[in-house]
């Protein structure tokens, strides 16, 4: 989680009033952070703040956030936005490239010591989370003295000019700065594989940015600077506002004056930022359920005020305004959640449980950790991988049919993630795909859940990549591994688009078909960028287990 560190004096001048460390130490972890230092006397404060509120990781949030819920300015923070006639122009050949940009402008401001290193600390912490790692979101700030609009948003050709980036020491073209540049060498993994790289420029061609890599030297922002100009370039648009949002917020709370910026692009004309807040509608019997408590409309509004939100009661029910910068806001569960930190959790009180319970283990996860010494033995390293997938993988890259049925994700946040897996080979796949440059053999197993017709199944995949890998030994390791479980098994010839014809069959137990191996197709193996022959297997342990229990009764 993100680490904030702030400095007392610069927190009570935003704040406008004395926080006692007591009071911090006791507060602010009530609103989702971890104390990690606050000491009487001294000015350095840090706290670890919670991954889904992003418009805390600077001590303008904080501020914000805790002149609401210590009552000193509770509700919604308003914020206007002016119209600066700026227009950013963004050119088709991005398109393929990073597609997105969304932008702001912020007058007026002073950049003192505490502001820059807040904005500093700010980028790197939105960088890393929503931005992750600037493959998502890569942030810019400009200082708009030695420059001028209107900018445009372009790729270039790796070596199709020079400019003089950040911490440079001379003018380098694109190619010279991943190579050679310590910034470039740093991301340069984010435009790998890519034969143009994004540039802003302004009327007169000078280099603003390289997105997501460096700025140019031209606009550095010092302790001169009074306009900034925000550029934020992306792959995902709403990532992207929210990211500005929180950023022109704390300029805001700054003293800055937000403008808006023209964003052409497709022949559409955007305006951003956005600072208006979203209208959502709470339920209050849902949300005295869902919390076990007995609030009425007037008091739930005052619990979200103490947390930044605008509520009024209408008709028994309450209409809330959002606050752009909350990018955690997605379902009227998420409000009831801050009405609970705005109540305090302290007021629900304590009790003991009326009935003493003790756990057992599940039976298959029993049985599961039975299996994972026996794989170590084997030479098998055991991974853990993410549950959700996608169409290209789970079907395309094994040569299988799309329309085979699959839950699947009616909202998914990125086309990576778009359904739940129905198969570990895919997973253990891309696992072999990221570590393509270490030495082989590489021998690795899971043990995890698919989901096959709506019902979760464990099981239990692997593979092995290296020369030498056959069909031969892969049926030698799942003799072995059925021997060690007590299994009788058979080895039968079967079919499957994802192996090799001929080389591939399957475990049949008590006349069941509970797994399937073989040699890896050279088509799958492609897919997932690999050149080596790789033996997988997948089994299904809830059928193995129950085929065990059903012998030992």
């Amino acid at each position: 989680m993100p680490v904030i560190n702030f400095s007392r004096s610069d927190l009570e001048n935003l704040m406008g009033a004395k926080v006692p460390t007591e009071t911090l130490r006791e507060r602010l972890p009530m609103m989702g952070a971890d104390l990690k230092f606050a000491e009487e006397g001294n000015d350095e404060l840090s706290f670890e703040f919670f991954p889904d509120r992003p418009d805390l990781y600077s001590v303008e949030g904080i501020a914000r956030a805790l002149k609401a819920f210590l009552d000193i300015d509770p509700g919604l923070r308003v914020y206007t936005v002016g119209d600066s006639q700026v227009r950013v122009l963004v050119d088709p050949s991005v398109n393929v490239v990073r597609p997105y940009i969304w932008s702001a402008i912020v007058e007026g401001l002073v950049f003192d010591d505490p502001l820059i290193r807040s904005m500093m600390d700010l980028q790197e912490k939105l960088h890393l989370t929503i931005g992750r790692d600037r493959k998502k979101v890569a942030i810019g700030i400009h200082d708009m003295e030695a420059v001028e609009p209107p900018f445009t948003y372009k790729s270039v050709l790796p070596d199709e000019l020079t400019f003089f980036p950040l911490q440079g020491t001379r003018e380098m073209t694109p190619a010279e700065i991943l190579e050679s540049h310590d910034k470039g060498r740093a991301y340069a993994f984010v435009l790998n594989g890519k034969e143009r790289y994004p540039l802003i420029v302004d009327k007169n061609g000078e280099v603003l940015s390289m997105p997501p890599i460096i700025n140019g030297i031209a606009t550095e922002v010092t302790e001169k600077t009074e306009d900034i100009f925000v550029d934020c370039t992306g792959t995902d648009l709403n990532a992207l506002k929210y990211s500005v949002n929180i950023i022109t917020a704390a300029l805001a709370d700054r003293g800055g004056k937000v403008l808006s910026v023209v964003i052409e692009r497709d022949g559409m004309e955007l305006r951003a930022p956005d600072l208006e807040p979203r209208s959502m509608t709470l339920d209050v019997a849902h949300t005295n359920r869902w919390l076990g408590t007995a609030l009425n409309a007037e008091e739930i509004a005052g619990c979200l005020g103490r947390l930044g939100f605008g509520a009024s009661v209408n008709d028994g029910a309450l209409d809330v305004k959002v606050p752009a910068y909350r990018a955690d806001i997605l379902h009227p569960v998420d409000l009831a959640e801050d009405v609970a930190i705005g109540h305090g959790y302290e007021a629900f009180g304590d009790f003991f449980p009326k009935e003493t319970t003790f756990g057992v283990e599940d039976p298959l996860v029993s049985f599961a950790s039975r299996v994972r010494p026996i794989m170590t033995g084997l030479g098998y390293f055991e991974v853990v991988t993410l549950s959700l997938s996608n169409s290209r993988e789970q079907f395309t890259a094994l040569g299988l049919d799309d329309s085979t049925e699959a839950l699947r994700i009616q909202n998914p946040v990125t086309e990576m993630h778009t359904l739940v897996r129905i198969s570990l080979l895919p997973s253990l796949l891309g696992i072999l795909r990221k570590n393509k440059h270490r030495e082989l053999p590489q021998r690795i197993f899971e043990i995890g859940d698919v989901v096959v017709n709506t019902a979760n199944r464990k099981r239990l995949g692997g593979v092995a990549i290296h020369a030498k890998a056959s069909f031969t030994e892969c049926k030698s390791l799942l003799l072995s591994l059925s021997a060690a479980l007590g299994l009788t098994s058979e080895i039968a010839a079967a079919e499957h688009p994802a192996y090799v014809p001929g080389r591939c069959a399957t475990i049949m137990a008590a006349t069941r078909e509970v797994g399937i191996f073989g040699e890896v197709h050279p088509r799958t193996i492609e897919s997932f960028e690999l050149k080596y022959p790789i033996v997988a297997f997948e089994m299904d342990l809830d059928a193995v287990h129950s085929i065990l229990e059903r012998r030992i009764e």
